[in-house]
């Protein structure tokens, strides 16, 4: 066993640490490999790279959450606003059912009333626009499996098939973002009459 091997071996890690130092600054003792030092314009290089990263980083990460921020503030009251569109559905449901009760026909104070049910309506529908909520429009509308939920076919000669015939329930949409679908009829073509005007 050589020398060198041996005092390491018997003398403590600190003092091995020590010969070790010596060892590097000896000029004498040959370094197995010589660590080239790049040339400063190279390490400026380098520094400015690392830098340029770091900045383009936190530009990212700044853009990601002012994203983050307006999409809290746009889409953190959604399932309010969804829940909301319930009283919108009452009222309406509201209004059908007092027009159609034939004891409330004969009541004098009827149209006060109805007039008053559409006061709130109104309100409720200019908080909602004030608040980016609008109303999907369909009528004579391409039915739009995007924005439309279609909950019958109507079968109708005049108007084109695919064309939103009925409305059975309003949809809405927050900002660009679907709150909820229409409900719609779609109209459809008479398959027999279609065959009669073929044979013909």
């Amino acid at each position: 066993m050589p020398e060198n091997n041996k005092i390491k071996e018997n003398t403590p890690l600190e003092d091995q640490e020590k010969i070790k130092k010596k060892e590097d600054n000896d000029p004498n003792i040959s370094p197995k490999e010589e660590v080239k030092e790049k040339p400063l314009e190279d390490q400026l290089k380098d520094t400015e790279e690392k830098l340029l990263r770091s900045l383009a980083e936190i530009e990212n990460q700044r853009r990601r959450f002012e994203k983050e921020i307006k999409d809290a503030f746009e889409f953190g009251s959604y399932n309010f606003a969804k829940e909301s569109l319930a009283i919108l559905d009452n009222l309406e449901r509201a209004k059908l059912a007092i027009k159609n009760d034939e004891k409330l026909k004969t009541n004098q104070d009827l149209d006060k009333f109805l007039e008053n049910i559409v006061i709130i309506e109104k309100d409720l529908i200019s908080i909602f626009e004030k608040n980016k909520i609008r109303k999907i429009e369909t009528k004579g509308k391409k039915f739009d499996p995007n924005f439309h939920q279609a909950m019958s076919e109507i079968e109708d000669e005049k108007a084109e098939a695919g064309t939103i015939l009925q409305e059975i329930q309003a949809g809405y949409m927050l900002g660009e973002r679907l709150l909820r679908p229409a409900l719609v009829g779609v109209a459809k073509k008479n398959e027999q009459n279609k065959g009669k005007k073929e044979e013909n």
